[in-house]
C-alpha cells in the first residue's frame, strides 16, 4: 500500500480507512509504482479536494469543492476527502463497511458528541449520511447509548476507577495479541510480581487519597487473574480493599476468564474480599474450536465453573463469547449463544474476532474478509435477536482494528447488571488509575476531553526489574491534577 498526500496532514487516517478494506496490506513506500500495489492519492488545493486510487487495472478518481459558505477548516476537508476515498474503495472491492468511515474504537462517543451539539435527530442524520454508518449499526448504537447513559450519570468530577493488571495466563490463545505470559514460562515471577503489585496499590491509593478522589469501580483483569493461587488473589484483593476507600464503589469485578483456573477456594477468596462481579469466559461451547484456538479447557469445565461460582454466592456473572472464530459455523455459534443464555448469566459480552497481526492465528495468513465478515454478521444478528428476546439489553459497544467484517463488540446485560467499569473505560468518562504489568493510567481532566497517560512496563520481568522507575512516573498523577483540577 502506498499513500500520497498533498496539502493534507493526516495520512494515518486514510491508511486506517484503507485497512478496513485491505486488512493485510502493509505500507511500503518503495512500491509506489508497482501496479500490483494499492496506490492512494489524496490532495487539497485551495477549495479543491480530490481522492484517487489504483490497484492493478482498476483506477478511480473523484473530487469536490469546499462550498463558498463553508469555512475551509481541517476537520471538514479531511471528512470530505475520506468520503471520496470510501466511495472509491467500495466500488473497487464491493465491500460496504457497516461502520462506514469510522475506524476508531469508540463510535458511541462520536454519536454522543454529535447529539450534544446538534440534537438527536440531526446527530443521527450526520452519523449515517456524513460518516456512512449503516441503519443497522445506528439502531444498535441508539439502544446502547440508552444503556450507557444510566451508568455515566454515576460519575462525578472527582471520580476515578481502579484497574489491577495480572498479565499471566494458563496458555496463550491463538487469537490473542495482549501482553500476557503463560504460567509455564513465568511461574517463578509470580510471587515477586504479587508483592510489588501490592506495593504499587499502596502507593497509588496514597496519591488518590491526597487528591481527594472518589473511587467508583474496581476491575481486576489481565491476562487471567485466577491464574494466581487463592492465597495470592486474596493478598492482592485484600490490599486493594485496605488501601482504597471502597465505601462508595458501584462495582468490584474480577475476571475469572479461563474456566480451567476457577476453583472453589479461589472463588471463596474473591468473595471474602467483597468482589461483586466476576467474568467466566468460554468464548465458544465447542470443544473442537476450543482446542483449535489454544484454550486448554473443555465445555464441561465451563459448566463446572458456572456451578462453582453460583454455589459461592455470585449472582452477577458475565460470560464472554467470540463471533468469527475459525472453524465456527452459524449453526455451532447458534448452539453457543443458546447454551450460554440457558446458563442465565447476568451479562454476556459478544466480541467479534479481531485479526491482530501479532496473534498466531493470523501470522502469514491472507484474510478472506468478505466471506468471513458475512458469516460473523449473521452470527451477531442471531445473537442480538436471542439476547433481546431473553431480556438482555446492550449497554456498551466498542470496536478494534482488524475486526472481521468491520463489525463490533457489544456488552449485553439484564437490567441493573451493566458492567460499570466497561462503560467508564470505553467512554473515557473519568480517570483510570492502573497498576500492574502493562497497565496504563489514563488521567482525565473533568468536563474537558483532555487525557494524559502514564504507562507501566508491559512484561512481568520488566515490571519487577524497573519497578522504582515506574513509581517515579506515578508522580505525574499529582502533577496532572495540580495543573488541571
Amino acid at each position: 500500500m502506498y499513500i500520497l498526500t498533498d496539502g493534507i496532514s493526516s495520512r494515518y487516517e486514510y491508511e486506517k480507512l484503507a485497512r478496513v478494506f485491505f486488512p493485510d496490506q502493509k505500507m511500503n513506500e518503495s512500491e509506489a509504482d508497482d501496479p500490483a500495489a494499492l496506490r492512494i492519492e489524496v490532495r487539497r488545493c485551495g477549495r479543491r479536494l480530490s481522492s484517487g486510487l489504483r490497484l492493478g487495472g482498476s483506477e478511480f478518481y473523484d473530487e469536490t469543492l469546499v462550498p463558498e459558505n463553508m469555512p475551509e477548516d481541517k476537520n471538514y476537508c479531511e471528512l470530505a476527502i475520506a468520503q471520496l476515498l470510501c466511495r472509491q474503495l467500495i466500488k473497487l472491492t464491493g465491500f460496504n463497511p457497516p461502520w462506514g468511515l469510522l475506524t476508531g474504537i469508540r463510535p458511541m462517543k462520536l454519536l454522543r458528541m454529535l447529539t450534544r451539539e446538534y440534537g438527536r435527530e440531526e446527530a443521527e442524520r450526520r452519523f449515517t449520511e456524513d460518516y456512512f454508518v449503516s441503519q443497522k449499526k445506528l439502531a444498535i448504537s441508539r439502544r446502547t447509548i440508552a444503556g450507557e447513559d444510566k451508568v455515566l450519570s454515576l460519575s462525578k468530577d472527582n471520580s476515578f476507577s481502579l484497574y489491577i493488571s495480572v498479565p499471566f495466563c494458563p496458555s496463550r490463545c491463538s487469537y490473542c495479541s495482549f501482553v500476557s505470559q503463560s504460567v509455564e514460562h513465568a511461574a517463578k515471577l509470580i510471587p515477586q510480581y504479587v508483592e510489588l503489585l501490592v506495593r504499587e496499590l499502596e502507593i497509588t491509593a496514597d496519591i488518590a487519597a491526597s487528591l481527594g478522589l472518589h473511587l467508583e469501580s474496581v476491575y481486576m483483569g489481565g491476562g487471567t487473574p485466577t491464574t494466581l493461587s487463592a492465597e495470592q488473589l486474596e493478598r492482592v484483593l485484600t490490599a486493594a480493599t485496605e488501601y482504597f476507600d471502597m465505601s462508595g464503589i458501584s462495582e468490584f469485578t474480577v475476571e475469572a476468564g479461563r474456566p480451567d483456573t476457577v476453583t472453589p477456594d479461589k472463588l471463596a477468596a474473591i468473595k471474602r474480599c467483597g468482589v461483586s462481579r466476576i467474568s467466566i469466559n468460554p468464548q465458544t461451547l465447542s470443544d473442537e474450536i476450543l482446542r483449535s484456538i489454544g484454550r486448554r479447557h473443555t465445555v464441561a469445565q465451563v459448566y463446572e465453573a458456572m456451578d462453582m461460582a453460583k454455589a459461592a454466592g455470585f449472582d452477577n456473572i458475565n460470560m464472554d463469547l467470540i463471533a468469527g472464530l475459525q472453524g465456527d459455523t452459524l449453526e455451532s455459534y447458534m448452539h453457543t449463544i443458546d447454551g450460554v443464555i440457558a446458563l442465565d448469566p447476568a451479562s454476556i459480552t459478544v466480541h467479534t474476532l479481531a485479526m491482530k497481526r501479532s496473534a498466531s492465528m493470523v501470522t502469514g495468513r491472507v484474510a478472506q474478509y468478505n466471506a468471513e465478515g458475512q458469516l460473523a454478521s449473521q452470527m451477531l444478528d442471531y445473537g442480538e435477536k436471542r439476547l433481546t428476546d431473553s431480556g438482555y439489553d446492550p449497554y456498551y459497544l466498542y470496536r478494534q482494528s482488524g475486526m472481521v467484517g468491520n463489525l463490533e463488540n457489544v456488552g449485553w446485560s439484564k437490567p441493573g447488571y451493566e458492567g460499570i467499569y466497561n462503560v467508564f473505560i470505553m467512554d473515557e468518562t473519568h480517570t483510570i488509575l492502573a497498576v500492574g504489568g502493562g497497565a496504563v493510567t489514563k488521567l482525565k481532566q473533568p468536563r474537558v476531553n483532555n487525557i494524559e497517560r502514564i504507562f507501566n512496563y508491559k512484561y512481568p520481568y520488566e515490571y519487577i526489574s524497573r519497578f522504582d522507575e515506574m513509581m517515579e512516573r506515578k508522580k505525574g498523577i499529582k502533577e496532572f491534577y495540580d495543573k488541571f483540577c
